[in-house]
């Protein structure tokens, strides 16, 4: 009864588990890589020098990312040993059509990752080219079915903004995008040459988009009453009971309260280490070609301000189901 009656003192939001953090947030960073790489491959020129080898190892280098959050996504679930029924529900459920094509998207990874090795990498073939693309066609995929997973969500009203799924896929090419700096040949012209400035306007598209939507949230007044949450406003709805006596599931992931001072200092925080950060290492690896450290330090800036902004995303949404409690 404590726990209810703190509820109903305080605005609700979300306590965001670390594990549905680390899972969107470098799930999200891999299958970015693997879009970038997929990309380069198929409509790009030969490789270069080792370059080939440098898009083997990020291949594995993305698949880990990938795995690691998909296998961090499994701790959030009551029954981790039942997590192999979801895939059976791809005709109705956004989770579930998001792991038949994470999945799915290994399949054309380790086909890549053969086809370089068995041409040494000194030229691309048809076949070599169609598993790139497919690669990178079911990646952004994948993506899209992570940000469908929660702008489906119609009890979250900011969930359903129109900016969170090209929020999601931007994010994933952002901190997808900057670890594969490093293979870019000196001098390159063409995809190799354009992927520097393709991943400024990037940073500066997901800065736009993101002040953008915190301003939306902001201002967008979601239901006072438990008559607005079920479709009857300006009207009175009771409940017989309190729904638990004591904390459970619903509690403590979506009955949470964050300061609004810390709020605007993670916002601040997060959209620093995302946008203006990675631009700086961006202009400091052009201006000095031999700066070797510009790349790793724009993608760790930038997957601290992912998953920064990430727990935001889920602390700052609010369920209507809270106004029960």
């Amino acid at each position: 009864m404590r726990c209810a009656r703190q509820c109903r003192a305080s605005v609700h939001r979300m306590n965001p588990a670390f594990s549905v953090l680390f899972f969107t947030t470098l799930s999200g960073a891999g299958f970015g890589l693997w879009a970038w790489l997929g990309l380069r491959i198929a409509f790009g020129a030969p490789p270069q020098n080792f370059q080939a080898l440098g898009w083997s190892w990020l291949l594995v280098y993305a698949g880990i990312a990938a795995a690691v959050g998909l296998l961090a996504s499994f701790w959030h679930l009551g029954k981790p040993l039942r997590a192999w029924r979801a895939f059976s529900q791809w005709r109705t459920s956004w989770l579930s059509r998001e792991g038949v094509l994470a999945v799915a998207s290994f399949v054309p990874a380790a086909a890549l990752l053969c086809l370089l090795a068995r041409d040494g990498g000194y030229q691309i073939g048809a076949a070599t080219r169609f598993a790139a693309a497919l690669l990178a066609l079911l990646s952004l995929a994948t993506v899209a079915c992570t940000a469908m997973i929660y702008a489906s969500l119609k009890p979250i009203p900011a969930w359903r903004h129109p900016l969170v799924l090209p929020g999601y896929l931007l994010f994933a090419l952002l901190t997808g995008g900057l670890p594969m700096l490093p293979s870019i040949p000196a001098g390159a012209h063409g995809i190799d040459g354009a992927l520097p400035y393709a991943l400024a306007f990037i940073a500066a598209a997901v800065l736009l988009l993101k002040l953008a939507y915190w301003r939306d949230i902001d201002r967008t007044p979601l239901p006072q009453a438990r008559g607005d949450a079920i479709g009857l406003p300006q009207r009175k709805a009771s409940v017989f009971e309190r729904p638990h006596t004591e904390a459970n599931y619903i509690t403590r992931e979506m009955a949470f309260v964050v300061a609004r001072r810390h709020s605007r200092m993670l916002r601040i925080a997060s959209a620093l280490l995302f946008a203006p950060a990675p631009l700086l290492c961006l202009l400091l690896a052009w201006s000095q070609p031999g700066c070797a450290w510009a790349a790793p330090l724009a993608t760790g800036c930038a997957l601290i301000g992912a998953l920064l902004e990430r727990w935001l995303f889920f602390a700052q949404a609010r369920h209507l189901v809270t106004l029960y409690y």
